[in-house]
């Protein structure tokens, strides 16, 4: 990344995105090239500026910044994400990690925080508020078991794992039913196969189980 490096702030409460800024622009290699009081905004200046780093609200009206964070991976964006909230969530942090984002920071230490997030993001590194190691921890022991506990991936057919690496890349039923000239049906079949051999329960659990095993899905 860029010696200056461009952000854009998007959060709907203007004292918290001053207080941003101000921490923020302390530092000269970087600059707040807009701020953003809900999702629709926060879209509209990333389309425009095409900012190095997002700092994104994941409470907001209307798009929130998980929404942004999906709009941003679809149109394959080369803007890192850091996530911010005041919710100390466990499903929270594991979901912005899910889309992407690569720095993670609660709003009650955000001003203490932000900075040195915003260089390790920028030096492509991951960054997330002390607060949280525990759900890192937990995160890495949970990718850890499923490696040891679902070797299933074999029982999968070719079509089967063409689904799940196409869920990983964060497609919708109807975009892989274009992808592979099939009917969304057809997709919706695969999916609850896929569920049902690698034993996930529950709505998000098959595109965390894809994102987690990207690697391994060639």
């Amino acid at each position: 990344m860029a010696d200056n490096i461009s952000l854009i702030i998007a959060d709907d409460h203007p004292i918290v995105r001053q207080g941003l800024r101000q921490t923020i622009e302390k530092n000269k290699r970087l600059t707040v090239a807009a701020e953003a009081g809900n999702g629709e905004e926060a879209i509209k200046f990333i389309e425009e500026i095409q900012p190095n780093i997002a700092i994104l609200d994941v409470d907001m009206p209307g798009m929130n910044g998980f929404d942004v964070a999906r709009w941003i991976r679809k149109k394959d964006l080369p803007t890192e994400m850091i996530f911010l909230t005041m919710h100390s969530d466990e499903d929270i942090f594991n979901e912005a990690i899910d889309l992407g984002a690569k720095g993670f920071v609660l709003k009650d230490s955000a001003l203490t925080d932000i900075v040195e997030c915003i260089n390790a993001v920028a030096q492509d590194q991951h960054y997330t508020s002390h607060a949280l190691t525990s759900f890192l921890l937990n995160r890495s022991k949970r990718a850890i078991q499923m490696s040891e506990d679902k070797p299933l991936l074999n029982d999968l057919t070719t079509a089967e794992r063409r689904v799940l690496k196409l869920i990983a890349e964060n497609l919708t039923t109807n975009e892989i039913a274009k992808k592979l000239f099939v009917s969304p049906r057809t997709i919706e079949r695969h999916r609850y196969n896929i569920s049902r051999k690698l034993d996930l329960q529950g709505s998000n659990s098959l595109l965390k189980f894809a994102l987690l095993n990207k690697s391994k899905l060639l």
